[in-house]
């Protein structure tokens, strides 16, 4: 019987400066130690952070890397990541992107793509199987998403999937995203930034073709109808197919936990044309999608037939749209919050950082600190649709206050001074992104370790509240009891922050949605061990996906380490979170004590076995996750 062919990934190294296409095949154990995806692009990363003078210097890398089980019939396996030093952050990046282009990538034979060098004039990377080359861009620079896609879309045909840049990522704005199948975001810190330096316009790729071949497969499909199963079953299922992201939405304003004007507040009134209940029953949604391999269908698609907003569409809103263009914003027109999220999906904006930086100028002119000059006669008070409508558009192309709020929070409270730092929710140079910390303090600690900054989509803890029986059982396995299932205690959230760090790391290495082990919890680490060995051939374990979880948890923060990261309790949490109270509705007040947060961070590096006061990982730890000798090689 001949042995199935030994599993290898690919690279294709695109220099920009020398438009040249390099294709190899990764080194020997990146696979087994990294699973793929995330994993072996911040391996790639550290190869390049010393020559790399800064994330938007020709030298800079930005690396896609598709996950292991993309295109393949894995459930929620469409998932790809972008990595490379941020823009916002200075720091390592990752963001993760759905769509299906994890998918075409995998089955046009690409794994992971590495681009370095900048063109001197646009282009973009024309895939089809083995035929890869760089075009002329030139038609498609100033293009919006929608019209790179459509252009390119046209040029080689239907079925074409195109991850584009807008006018933003041209124009470097620091919370610039990557779009790919037009609604479908890598969002945070500025990835766009990067790409857009590099004057790379777009990736398109063919049509896929063929399939993955598999050394196991009968194993493989057992273990994807077994999860397929469990995934259906998870309470959450339902929720996420009938109302997406936004399931939830009126529950949390009525716990007083849905951040509003700023963080100032926990609750709007009204929030009716804010829920997917009222898009549902309204009639204007108009489409449910999925990534690659979806089973859930989360992705929603709005359209606003009639009234001042007629005509607007567009993917979405999701949750942290809503809350960042909406209830941050003081407005409660679904129109109007769509619209913004049009421009953002359309423009390339990152929705989370363009709501923050709208919200912290709507408070900076209530507090007198921007004279209607600088405001270029927008009305910027808290619920103003005037601003939410018009702002995104200026930000993109830097034009009035937009050029202000271009660079992001910590830069526009730099300018305009006073005491705007206090209210500009960052830390970093991240803005933080919607979730309440002070009232769900797993969260908060995972804010504070996480290296891209305030950011959930690193370390998602939703279990951490049990809202769900499936919940409570996770917090049960984690911590030993179902009575840590709740979001204002202190007690084991070091534990419950590390079990959902290292999952959502190899969730994202294996190109799986991070629904399916941090939200609903059917794709168990056991199940991700047999879908790896027999898609791969290497062995793998529930014990040993959750180890290569944390070596890459542990890698990216050598990789911050060596761009010279350094321990700051005071960016633990933005000034207003630990500084401030929030009061719900029923008047209880919550605050995030400093010296609590502080406490539960020393906790967390104990258990990694990282020094209590600069957060460095001892040698023993290192040791123990194999990659002593890479940080010893760095001097």
């Amino acid at each position: 019987m001949t042995p199935p062919p030994r599993y290898e990934e690919s690279l294709l190294e695109i220099d920009l400066s020398a438009g040249t296409v390099v294709r190899r095949t990764l080194a020997d154990g990146m696979i087994p130690a990294f699973l793929g995806g995330r994993g072996v692009a911040a391996r790639l990363l550290w190869d390049r952070v010393e020559s790399a003078p800064g994330a938007l210097a020709p030298a800079s890398a930005l690396i896609f890397s598709t996950g292991t089980l993309a295109g393949t019939t894995a459930p929620m396996s469409g998932r790809a990541t972008v990595t490379c030093v941020s823009p916002a952050t200075k720091q390592y990046f990752k963001s993760n992107i759905g769509g299906h282009f994890a998918l075409v990538c995998k089955l046009n034979g690409v794994d992971h793509l590495l681009f370095h060098g900048a063109a001197a004039e646009p282009v973009y990377l024309w895939v089809d199987g083995p035929n890869v080359e760089l075009r002329s861009a030139d038609r498609l620079w100033g293009a919006t998403v929608r019209e790179t896609t459509r252009l390119l879309c046209t040029e080689h045909g239907e079925g074409t999937n195109v991850t584009c840049i807008g006018p933003a990522g041209e124009h470097r704005v620091a919370f610039a995203s990557i779009m790919t199948s037009c609604y479908n975001a890598a969002g945070r810190g500025g990835v766009g930034a990067v790409m857009g330096s590099k004057k790379m316009k777009a990736i398109a790729i063919a049509r896929p073709r063929g399939s993955r071949d598999c050394v196991d497969p009968g194993a493989f499909q057992e273990t994807v109808v077994e999860t397929r199963d469990a995934l259906y079953a998870d309470t959450m299922a339902r929720s996420y197919f009938d109302f997406g992201t936004a399931a939830g939405i009126s529950i949390k304003n009525e716990l007083g936990a849905l951040p509003a004007e700023n963080f100032r507040s926990g609750w709007v009134d009204p929030i009716d044309e804010l829920t997917s209940e009222f898009w549902n029953e309204s009639g204007i949604l108009t489409g449910k999608a999925g990534c690659g391999a979806c089973l859930y269908n989360c992705h929603r698609h709005v359209a606003i037939p009639n009234g001042a907003y007629a005509g607007v569409h567009s993917g979405g809103p999701e949750y942290e749209s809503v809350s960042a263009l909406g209830t941050g914003t003081g407005v409660s027109s679904i129109g109007a919050v769509q619209r913004a999220n049009e421009l953002c999906n359309d423009l390339g904006l990152d929705t989370i950082s363009a709501g923050a930086v709208i919200q912290w100028a709507m408070e900076t002119s209530e507090r007198g600190l921007i004279p209607l000059s600088l405001a270029d006669g927008l009305d910027l008070r808290f619920g103003s649709e005037e601003a939410l409508v018009r702002l995104p558009e200026m930000i993109a192309r830097r034009e009035g206050i937009g050029s202000l709020l271009a660079d992001g929070l910590r830069s526009a409270a730099a300018e305009v001074g006073g005491e705007s730092w206090r209210w500009a929710v960052e830390t970093r140079g991240l803005e933080q992104s919607r979730v309440e910390t002070r009232t769900t303090l797993a969260y908060a600690l995972a804010f504070a370790v996480n290296p891209r900054g305030p950011d959930h989509l690193h370390t998602e803890c939703l279990a951490e509240r049990g809202n769900t029986p499936e919940a409570k059982a996770l917090i049960e396995r984690i911590t030993g009891s179902r009575r840590y299932a709740r979001g204002d205690i202190v007690d084991k959230r070091p534990e419950i922050v590390r079990w959902h760090e290292d999952i959502y790391a190899a969730s994202d290495a294996l190109g799986l949605c991070a629904f399916t082990t941090t939200a609903s919890y059917g794709m168990t680490p056991e199940r991700m061990g047999r879908l790896f060995s027999a898609l791969t051939g290497f062995e793998a374990d529930g014990e040993s996906i959750m180890r290569a979880g944390q070596r890459i948890v542990t890698l990216e923060r050598l990789i911050n380490l060596h761009l010279g990261w350094e321990e700051k309790p005071e960016e633990y949490a933005p000034w207003r979170i630990v500084r401030e109270t929030m009061r719900d509705r029923s008047g209880s007040e919550y605050r995030l004590p400093r010296e609590v947060l502080i406490g539960m961070v020393r906790e967390y590096y104990r258990l990694h076995d990282w020094d209590l006061e600069t957060g460095i990982p001892s040698d023993g730890a290192l040791e123990r996750l194999d990659l002593l000798d890479l940080w010893e090689s760095a001097g």
